[in-house]
């Protein structure tokens, strides 16, 4: 183990989507305010690889990182390598709090886990012995903890385990943090545990025993809390409070209330009133650093940033097409960009989300919105629709932005409408296009599995001059992030298309590859980008091009 790091496991208890992700970042944060270098690893039990593969309907959005991780299960050995870059959404709630650049080995799954020892055992690293949960699976989770904390170099590893305690999967993950927590000295972990504090109308006060509960099940693994941060709708009640203390043997200082919040980012600041970071330092024996100046470590600077999002309060509506709204958690990074763009300029996103179906009347849908941006996916279901909204902006010459899938079907659009190909598609949506105006990357053309084999990762992306793009970014050379198999097809990019105002801004270094489409309009703004900006945006720094679509809707608001 790094002798140096600390460890903070954070756990929850009753039900998923309380906001443990929001809780573990905001305690990242209060570490960051006392100058400790720190990161975070996200725990996932389920048997997938990797989130890539998961449909967002059920598991909400898959965030991309900038590095691409080549994960060898077996170490030193032919066994094959599996890229990964896609990884769970709460790492976009990581590196948008805490400003840092998390690497998708911090993203721990259950699958990964498995194929290590199962594999480990075909190539007979273990001979002579029996593979069992414990020790063997339980030290490997154990020894990527390790790993992580040493090769970074940290002073504090905050550690989140999805699910609930109590679920039948994440239960050898909770084992090794209590062999953890007996192997290593007092004062090198702590563990916070969230749960959930209802209001009961009935009876008109909130109920503390969903928490007794859940504490009670952790205590059964072997773990007992030192923290517990109490999710519910208004502050914790000082009676509740005195209860929670008494029947889960915390002291009452360390029940910490996690309340409903319009602007999270207000959350560190909340956490500081309560004097979590002050506890958290004591348990783990941490003495405070030198801070040095940092837009994102400094607290003050970080209250400067939570005042912009409280004083933002004249609306611009964004109208979002789109096919996984059935979740609110499908667009978490797009619609955290649009706020962080819109607050820069004093203003609050009202985000309208159109869940596109064959019915849907695209107009009267986008007829009252300052701005349209078409969202990303994959697949045949809402295609058309989307493709209308693309058409609906071009006619109405309302202020848009494309993302990944979102520029491939405006550019589907604007060949339906402008260069006469009524029957152009994509060949994700119909191989037997006449018009594959988009079409599968050439690298793509002999892969046949589907786990993390598309285009992914940080890329540099190449501006051309005297573009929309370029103006919003200010440079020649960017790197974004990208997540596509399928791309515009450059042999449609003909100079009929250049003539009705395409044009393309962006490309890879080779030229080949189109990054990005706009229209050459002085008087529209129409951008569509191949990668995902949303997911290197702050809310202490903005994307550029999520600034400027967002500049362009309330110019177009207020010139209505």
């Amino acid at each position: 183990m790094n002798e140096k790091a600390k460890f903070i496991f954070c756990t929850g208890g009753v039900m998923s989507g309380i906001g443990k992700g929001v809780a573990t970042a905001s305690i990242g944060k209060i570490l960051q305010f006392r100058g400790f270098n720190i990161s975070v690893v996200k725990i996932d039990p389920y048997l997938n690889v990797d989130p890539g593969t998961l449909n967002p309907l059920e598991h909400g959005e898959c965030f991309i990182t900038e590095d691409v991780w080549d994960f060898r299960p077996v170490p030193d050995s032919d066994e094959r390598v599996y890229r990964i870059s896609e990884i769970d959404q709460d790492f976009g709630t990581y590196e948008r709090f805490l400003g840092i650049t998390i690497h998708p080995s911090n993203n721990i799954t259950s699958g990964q886990i498995y194929l290590s020892t199962i594999l480990r055992e075909r190539k007979g690293r273990f001979l002579g012995r029996t593979v069992q949960l414990i020790p063997h699976v339980t030290d490997m989770i154990k020894s990527r903890l390790s790993e992580i904390a040493q090769k970074e170099d940290l002073d504090v590893l905050l550690v989140e385990c999805g699910g609930t305690v109590g679920d039948l999967e994440s239960s050898i993950f909770l084992e090794s943090f209590r062999q953890l927590r007996l192997e290593l000295p007092k004062n090198k972990t702590a563990f916070v545990h969230v749960t959930l504090v209802p209001y009961s109308k009935a009876v008109g006060q909130q109920k503390s025993k969903p928490t007794q509960h859940s504490v009670k099940m952790l205590q059964s693994a072997g773990l007992q809390p030192d923290i517990i941060i109490g999710r519910s709708e208004k502050p914790l009640e000082e009676d509740i409070r005195n209860k929670i203390s008494l029947f889960s043997n915390v002291p009452k200082e360390a029940v910490i209330s996690n309340p409903d919040l319009e602007n999270i980012y207000e959350l560190p600041l909340l956490f500081e009133e309560q004097n979590l970071g002050d506890l958290l330092c004591e348990i783990l024996d941490l003495k405070a650093k030198l801070v040095s100046y940092s837009e994102i470590t400094n607290f003050s600077e970080w209250k400067k940033t939570v005042k912009l999002f409280n004083e933002a309060v004249k609306p611009v509506k964004i109208g979002m097409p789109g096919k996984y709204f059935n979740i609110t958690d499908s667009y978490i990074s797009i619609n955290d960009a649009l706020e962080h763009a819109a607050v820069h300029q004093g203003y609050k996103t009202d985000l309208k989300m159109i869940n596109i179906d064959e019915t849907t009347n695209i107009s009267e849908e986008l007829k009252d919105c300052d701005g349209i941006l078409l969202t990303p996916g994959f697949g045949e279901r809402a295609v058309e629709g989307m493709i209308s909204a693309a058409e609906y902006a071009m006619e109405n010459k309302i202020p848009f932005l494309g993302i990944c899938f979102g520029a491939q079907l405006f550019w589907i659009a604007f060949c339906r409408k402008y260069l006469g190909l009524e029957a152009a598609n994509s060949t994700e949506i119909n191989k037997d296009t006449p018009y594959p105006v988009v079409d599968l990357l050439e690298s793509q053309k002999h892969v046949t599995e589907k786990g993390g084999t598309m285009r992914l990762g940080g890329l540099d992306v190449y501006l051309r001059e005297n573009t929309k793009l370029f103006e919003a970014y200010g440079e020649k050379i960017i790197r974004e992030r990208f997540r596509h198999r399928y791309h515009i097809n450059s042999n449609y990019i003909n100079e009929e298309a250049r003539e009705k105002g395409m044009i393309v801004s962006s490309t890879d270094e080779t030229g080949k590859i189109i990054n990005s489409i706009e229209l050459n309009r002085p008087d529209h703004w129409m951008v569509g980008t191949q990668f995902h900006p949303e997911f290197k945006s702050a809310p202490f720094k903005p994307s550029p091009v999520y600034s400027a679509f967002i500049k362009e809707a309330i110019k177009y608001k207020n010139n209505k």
